[in-house]
């Protein structure tokens, strides 16, 4: 047992760490109350306030106002980095549904990240010491830094600042406006980019505000904008989207939870803060504080477009692909048939992720549950059974469907963001869980030495293995997208609530719909577990998830094939970025995500058929 001076101890390292959680939720709740922008760039300006504030402080006289001031001009430049980006990016994507908005701000991060590897380079930095609050403080006989102690009233003093700039200023008030109904405050002769681009402003100044405070206290590193946002984001859920006070209640609630979690339940810490989200998002789906988001209209990238049957056309040229595909080995490289066995998988993954996203307009954040859940446990069943690779696959299948048929059921009673937010801390707890179980896992080191039958040990062999499945999984889902099931299913998505006064139980047609996907993921998983011997835990990471979602995006989103010529495209041009250009890969990478959602909204299949003619897809 501890007793009460770690206690007390602990209690005030949670809420130091806090207040930089507030510091960053309260920036993200910012500009998502205002421009409902899903920002997965925050971290990125988190991370830039850090390195910048490294350079400027060690450049100022060592003295507090050196180092405060330092701080402050950081967040400074960070926040009109910020606005130079609202300015010539997102407000181009305000009206984009949230899938387009969470793919430019993660090309965003693979931007930052490549100008933050090149300028400061890959190793931690360490910054120096707080000049005045290098000591230590004794309370109950524990030893406090000084400077944890004053971290902690700084997110009290921003709270009370924001609150008052939000309620007593006109400008706030605006913002408050904006935050329940943009719309109506653009109707009434607010000029909305003015407004955006200082709310986007205040959110990057704070979030670049919180990097710099937290550099005495850890090493600056290329991780940390991930680690952080994801972090944010459940302060900014569990608080509620928007609201500044459930941001600070939140951050308060998890930095404390992480302070006592690393006592008591020291391998399950990373896993409780996604558990108490999960558990807000059932009893209080708006978060503790967070009112209704009044849905924003789609604009000229919705999704929610009629599918067509196939032409002859279309259905010959599908069968003259397909007979090029079983030829190619004949002409192709070893190399080659790797790479293209890796694109059916991974064109399988997308397919499934299209199918909840195009057919039922179901964002998913966390679509890598299923896939690292279909991996896993084809290599479990591989490596602690011994059995045969046919049943890996099948326990694969059930596994996906299981992880639908948990995960779907909590997911179906959300909306919009907060469900896509609860998918991704599903696929977040898998992650952790992955990590922190090294007897069961193999933790960071995965399970390596999954083999295959001998008729499939060579490259060709699995080639037409890989070519079967894609073929097969995608005329099960087109299947499934023309039958009554798939007609419901796109009916709850463009008018639940006509749905609802016909009979149709709109949630139970998701709830199967998450099943059914979640078994492609899943089967995608184990067929890329066998195909490279081995899982690791980033098969549930955030980045697997994007990876999908750019391919159905690449592809285009209203498209059966689309899944099928975004993994193709996606995957060569990410192969050979990495190994022809290894140090400026996630800079064009992030580039080509950021052009791509900008000038081609509608994908290649879609701006091919919006050039040559009308049939699908």
């Amino acid at each position: 047992m501890y007793d009460i001076s770690t206690l007390f101890a602990q209690l005030l390292n949670g809420l130091s760490y806090a207040s930089t959680l507030f510091l960053v939720a309260s920036g993200l709740a910012l500009i998502f109350g205002v421009s409902k922008i899903v920002n997965f760039a925050h971290g990125s300006f988190y991370m830039l306030g850090a390195y910048v504030a490294l350079t400027i402080t060690s450049a100022m006289p060592s003295t507090s106002w050196g180092f405060w001031g330092g701080v402050l001009l950081s967040a400074l430049i960070v926040g009109l980095i910020g606005c130079l980006i609202e300015m010539t990016v997102l407000r181009r994507i305000y009206s984009a549904p949230e899938v387009f908005q969470i793919l430019v701000t993660f090309g965003l991060v693979l931007v930052f990240q490549n100008l933050i590897y090149e300028f400061w380079g890959p190793d931690e930095v360490l910054a120096p010491r707080v000049p005045g609050l290098k000591g230590a403080a004794s309370i109950f006989g524990e030893r406090i830094p000084q400077y944890s102690l004053a971290l902690i009233f700084v997110g009290p003093i921003f709270l009370g600042l924001l609150w008052w700039l939000t309620h007593r200023t006109r400008w706030g008030r605006l913002i408050r406006a904006a935050t329940q109904d943009r719309e109506m405050v653009a109707s009434l002769g607010v000029n909305q980019k003015t407004l955006f681009t200082v709310v986007f402003f205040l959110g990057t100044f704070l979030a670049g505000l919180a990097g710099a405070l937290q550099i005495p206290k850890e090493s600056a590193n290329l991780q940390m904008d991930i680690n952080i946002v994801v972090e944010a984001f459940v302060i900014v859920v569990i608080g509620g989207m928007g609201s500044i006070l459930g941001a600070f209640l939140a951050a308060v609630l998890v930095g404390v939870i992480n302070a006592f979690g690393v006592l008591f339940f020291p391998q399950a810490v990373s896993v409780l803060i996604f558990i108490v989200m999960v558990l807000v998002l059932i009893f209080r789906p708006n978060g503790l504080m967070g009112g209704r988001i009044i849905p924003q209209r789609p604009g000229d990238l919705s999704i929610d477009q009629p599918f067509r049957l196939p032409s002859k056309r279309m259905k010959l040229a599908t069968l003259i692909v397909i007979a090029v595909l079983m030829l190619l080995p004949m002409v192709a490289s070893s190399y080659l048939e790797v790479v293209m066995s890796e694109v059916f998988i991974l064109a399988i993954f997308a397919g499934s992720l299209h199918f909840l996203l195009s057919v039922g307009g179901i964002v998913s954040f966390g679509h890598a549950a299923y896939f690292g859940l279909g991996s896993y446990a084809a290599a479990l069943v591989a490596t602690r059974l011994g059995l045969p690779m046919g049943v890996g696959i099948l326990a694969a299948i059930l596994s996906g469907a299981a992880g639908g048929l948990l995960f779907g059921w909590f997911c179906t009673r959300l909306k919009g963001v907060y469900l896509a937010m609860l998918t991704l801390a599903f696929a977040q707890i898998l992650f952790t869980l992955s990590i922190q179980m090294v007897s069961f896992t193999g933790g960071d080191n995965g399970i390596v030495g999954l083999s295959r039958p001998a008729w499939l040990n060579s490259h060709t062999g699995y080639y037409y293995l890989s070519l079967l499945a894609v073929t097969v999984s995608t005329w099960l889902m087109r299947r499934a997208l023309y039958s009554p099931f798939g007609f419901a299913f796109r009916a709850g998505r463009d008018s639940a609530p006509r749905s609802a006064a016909i009979g149709m139980n709109v949630a139970r047609i998701q709830w199967a719909a998450f099943i059914v996907s979640g078994a492609f993921a899943g089967l995608a998983g184990a067929l890329m577990a066998y195909h490279r011997g081995s899982v690791f835990p980033n098969d549930f990471g955030v980045s697997t998830t994007v990876d999908a979602l750019v391919m159905v995006l690449v592809g285009g989103v209203q498209s059966i094939s689309g899944p099928l010529i975004g993994a193709f495209a996606y995957h060569i041009v990410a192969v050979e970025l990495i190994r022809n250009l290894a140090d400026y890969w996630r800079l064009i990478l992030g580039l080509f995500i950021i052009a791509f959602v900008l000038g081609m909204p509608q994908g290649i299949v879609g701006a091919f058929m919006h050039r040559f003619g009308k049939g699908e897809k």
